[in-house]
């Protein structure tokens, strides 16, 4: 019965995401499963791409093979591999299965079956129970039996999947699953699936694009993603951060130097655009370049050419230009920090990135991501949220974005080790832990010591509490200046590259 059911799918027609999804929920059903979980190889990860009965930040963590035993036992043999309900070897689902109670993982049963395609190896399928005794010697065997099933509906997805693979890479069309490398955009959003195929499109052409959004949104994944997409996907992708560029070398780093240009120019120098010759040049905070190299950027940008600083002549140069700023450059050409004609260049293509805040449920996938790097990092059993915090997270504004999610996820793990939490417990992070109440109190005003007393808010050391009024300041600041961040510099009368970093210390950035 299963193998029928799991071949007729085969024959409808329906969108992959779709499809994989109604695999698992009918190997939950036959099996009376717990959860069921579909995972694809990406280098040396595992990586879920359907799942049923775990947490829906699951979705967002990526399982290194190696620190894993059970997934690593899973994928040396190409035979189901069932685990004892009293096995020692951890589960990497510990914690995730639905309704489970308290910190520690029930005794349950748990198989799985390394998962090939065309002779190569494409992921797994997991199957957990809370139940000892559920997948039985019998279970086992219906498992083999239906694998070639469970392969073929793999293989149905895999056409669309192949046809963006040639795309990533048209002179290395490898096979279905191509490597994702590093900067991997998580997220299953409308907002995201929308602007990702916008992206697709656009990489086709060589025309400029100017990514639009938020500090912390995650412009510099999108800028790659644009050029692994790209015609130019096999040359190189320079990125600069304008904002970090002196003004007396920003011309010089930019377009390069000859010897004797300038005191301490002691041989020729090439250039950013020298080195992107051929593939992409990643222009991020490009709203922070001083005036007078905006200037030669337009004539690049124009003629193709650059001119290295002291030289004669111009060089030809074929690079594509991505921008990227959290100003709203309109505003700046008001004032007089940037040019026009140069922003009508730079914005051919506008693309604006949406905020943590506008992508719903992923804000709980991309908290999966970052709290199984952690586990990772500190050797931890487990590490995952309980269903406050996870309301909690959706519940917030995120005005730092996804950088701001990650600092706030790694925070709270290191808060509960030195709390004396042993690394051998399924560590469950509730909503204290995440300080997102200080957080709050950072975009507005901080409470005042008796209201924290009267709260029960934790004594706070001076360096923390620091902190806290800097992030209050520094938020008030760019709120005040709608997010230029040169404009805040001058209103706190700090230097812009230290706001900068500081931002970034603070976890701002």
């Amino acid at each position: 019965m299963l193998r029928e059911s799991l071949a007729a799918d085969l024959i409808v027609e329906l969108p992959n995401a779709v499809r994989l999804q109604r695999l698992v929920q009918t190997l939950r059903e036959y099996f009376h499963s717990g959860a069921v979980g579909l995972l694809r190889l990406d280098e040396d990860s595992l990586r879920p791409v359907a799942t049923v009965g775990l947490a829906h930040e699951a979705l967002g963590r990526r399982f290194v093979i190696a620190q894993h035993p059970r997934l690593a036992a899973i994928m040396a043999s190409r035979e189901p591999t069932w685990f004892e309900p009293d096995s020692r070897l951890p589960d990497p689902y510990d914690g995730l299965v639905e309704h489970q109670a308290g910190d520690s993982l029930s005794v349950h049963d748990c198989m799985g079956v390394s998962l090939y395609v065309d002779g190569k190896v494409w992921g797994a399928i997991t199957l957990d129970a809370l139940q000892p005794g559920t997948f039985d010697s019998r279970a086992r065997d219906e498992l083999k039996r239906c694998t070639l099933q469970i392969e073929a509906a793999v293989r149905v997805t895999r056409l669309e999947q192949e046809n963006r693979s040639l795309r990533l890479s048209r002179n290395d069309p490898q096979d279905l699953h191509a490597p994702v490398e590093e900067g991997e955009i998580i997220g299953q959003s409308e907002v995201v699936h929308h602007l990702l195929n916008e992206l697709d499109v656009l990489a086709d052409s060589d025309l400029p694009v100017l990514l639009l959004g938020e500090t912390g949104v995650g412009k510099e994944l999108f800028a790659r993603r644009l050029h692994r997409m790209s015609r130019r996907s096999d040359k190189p992708l320079i990125q600069v951060n304008c904002a970090a560029l002196p003004e007396s070398l920003a011309e010089s780093e930019l377009f390069g130097h000859i010897k004797g240009a300038f005191s301490g120019a002691t041989s020729d120098r090439a250039g950013r655009f020298d080195a992107a010759n051929g593939g992409t040049l990643f222009l991020d905070e490009v709203g922070e370049l001083p005036l007078s190299v905006q200037a030669k950027l337009l004539r690049t940008l124009q003629n193709g050419e650059i001119q290295r600083l002291g030289a004669d002549k111009p060089l030809h140069v074929d690079v594509r230009i991505i921008a990227a700023t959290n100003r709203h450059l309109p505003d700046s050409i008001r004032d007089g920090l940037f040019r026009a004609d140069l922003y009508h260049r730079l914005s051919v293509y506008p693309v604006p990135i949406p905020a943590l805040r506008e992508r719903g449920n992923d804000v709980l996938m991309l908290a999966g991501h970052f709290l199984e790097l952690n586990r990772a990092r500190l050797g931890l059993r487990g590490l995952r949220l309980s269903p406050s915090a996870e309301r909690a997270l959706l519940a917030y504004g995120w005005p730092g974005n996804v950088r701001e999610l990650e600092h706030v996820i790694s925070r709270a793990a290191l808060k509960e080790l030195s709390r004396g939490t042993s690394r051998s417990l399924i560590i469950t992070l509730e909503p204290h832990v995440l300080d997102l109440d200080s957080a709050m109190n950072a975009q507005g005003a901080i409470a005042e010591p008796a209201q924290e007393e009267a709260q029960g808010v934790p004594f706070q050391a001076l360096s923390d509490a620091v902190d806290d009024c800097q992030r209050q300041k520094i938020l008030h600041s760019l709120r005040l200046a709608d997010d230029n961040w040169a404009r805040a510099a001058r209103m706190l009368e700090v230097d812009a590259s230290n706001l900068h970093k500081l931002a970034k210390r603070l976890g701002l950035k």
